[in-house]
This record gives C-alpha cells, structure tokens and sequence, in this order.
C-alpha cells in the first residue's frame, strides 16, 4: 500500500526551504527539485491543532483555509502568541525590523533575536534591516510607534507579495528604498529609552528565494481537492511560496495549502510533455502579473 504522509509546514532552515511531515522527517526544496505528489482519493482535510497539540476532534476544515485549524484550536493557538500581542511577559530580547517586499511594499515587526533571519525567509521579505533591539514590550511599543509615522502596514498579502516578485528592481534600488524609510524612523522621538536603535545595514534574500530571473507566475493554487495532483520543477521559493514549472507555465503553490490532508508520491514527469508533471485536479486561478524499502520522505 502506498505510504500517506502528512505535511506540517514549509520551514526554513539555515536559508533553505524544507517541507517537514508529522513525525520529523523534512524534504528540502533546492531549486531545479522536481516534486510530485497526490491528495488520497476520498481524504478529508483535517485541523491540525494548535501549540503542538492534535485537534481532539480531529474536525475538518476548508480547503481554502491557509491555517488548517478548526475554531477552537485557532483560538487556543493564539492565546499565547507575540504575534497577537497576548503575552508581555516573554524575557527573551527582540529586534525591531524593516522588511520589504516590493516597490511601496514595506512593512514594520518584531522577531525574536534568537530567531535570526528565519521570520523574514518565512514572510517572504526580499530584503530588510533592523531597526532597533530591546524588551518585548519596548519593541511592541516602538513598531505601534513607527506604524503610525511611517505609514506602513504590518502585514502585506501574499497575493501581493506574489505578482511582484518576478519584475523587482534591482538590489540598490530595494536597498534604497529601505534606507530612506530606516533614516526616516531612527529620527523619530518616541523611541522607548529601553529600546537600542540600530544602522541600516540591508539584507537581501533574492538569491536565497532564487528570484534573479524568475519568470511570472501564470497562476496560483487557490485550495487542494481530494485525488488531485499537484507537481512541476521548483524555480523559487520565497515565504510558504513555490513556484513551479508546470506543463500549465509557472504556477504558485502556497505550502500551508497542504497542511491537514494525507498526501502520496506520484511518478514525475507524465505530464503534458514538457517533462514536468501537469497541475491536475486542483483549483488554480490565473494570475497576471508583470520502489523497494523504506520511504524516508513523499518526495
């Protein structure tokens, strides 16, 4: 019988993409990979708990749900987390950032300073820099700050993030851009004594998310379907985004999509002709933009 395996996330370690499956195992992303797997025919896509905790009832949840969670372990997923500003007490220092995305596409967070890099390869950021570190409470109060003054949001859509990436300017014209805004926020009063300013030093991930040269995407995944299949040739990955080269052109699957629904391997390269496997039996919307032994992974 072929193995189901069940799909926790996209991750990102040490600046590479890794689809991890209940149990620990992880699948890594290089570009140039070829993936191909199948919904079980007849599944049913099911929440996937909350704080690593299963969903006691094991409720179903819709294909289109990015969160793969039921009402109450979304609930109980959010009543301990930075990013709902439900706790204050967290000991641990956080950097206040900068992170863009695309021209006029700039957003302002925290992160955790043990984190790293790793919250803006998950938002997908095309570069960033710090702007200050502190207490958590003084960098909540600092990022409210600088969302007012500044005039940027703190979260930009991923169906924005996603018709641009394939005609971004160049890496001093992003650059710039986060620099002006960074002078623009260090020289505002109102800065928390507790909260240390820091340069502008841009990091840029375009080449982590290999988006030098990547072509427009034709379309996005919009949900998974029981008995779909879903493969093609990984060109990028940026945030819980592939983009796959398909025999329908360069197609957008968000990775939280196959959270929550038992998946199979599926033989790559039967598609259209183009050796990559087709898109087949899922929803995808267009886009117009500028053998033997133990299975170690699905793919």
């Amino acid at each position: 019988m072929t193995q189901a395996w069940r799909c926790t996330g996209l991750r990102w370690v040490d600046a590479e993409p890794v689809l991890v499956w209940e149990g620990g195992r992880g699948s890594a992303l290089p570009r140039g990979k070829k993936v191909a797997f199948g919904v079980v025919t007849g599944g049913v896509r099911t929440c996937v708990g909350a704080r690593g905790h299963g969903c006691p009832t094991r409720a179903g949840v819709s294909g289109r749900s990015t969160g793969a969670r039921c009402e109450e372990c979304a609930r109980l997923d959010r009543a301990h987390s930075v990013a709902a500003d439900t706790i204050a007490d967290d000991p641990r220092p956080y950097h206040v950032y900068l992170a863009w995305f695309g021209p006029g596409m700039v957003k302002v967070g925290i992160t955790a300073v043990e984190r790293g890099h790793a919250r803006l390869w998950e938002q997908g950021a095309v570069c960033f820099s710090w702007l200050g570190r502190g207490p958590l409470m003084a960098a909540r109060r600092a990022e409210e700050v600088l969302r007012a003054a500044l005039r940027v949001p703190d979260r930009i859509p991923y169906a924005d993030k996603r018709v641009v990436r394939s005609a971004l300017p160049g890496a001093g014209e992003r650059a710039a851009e986060v620099a002006e805004l960074h002078a623009r926020a260090v020289a505002l009063d109102g800065w928390p004594e507790s909260l240390e300013r820091m340069p502008c030093r841009t990091v840029d991930h375009a080449e982590v998310f290999g988006l030098d040269g990547l072509p427009g995407a034709d379309g996005v995944v919009t949900e998974l379907v029981a008995g779909g299949t879903v493969g093609g040739t990984v060109l990028a990955a940026a945030g819980p985004d592939l983009h796959l080269a398909t025999g329908r052109g360069v197609v957008v699957l968000d990775t939280r999509l196959m959270t929550g629904w038992e998946l199979v391997a599926v033989e790559a390269g039967t598609g259209t002709g183009t050796g990559h496997q087709d898109v087949l039996g899922v929803p995808v919307r267009e886009l117009r933009s500028s053998g033997g032994g133990v299975q170690d992974g699905l793919f």
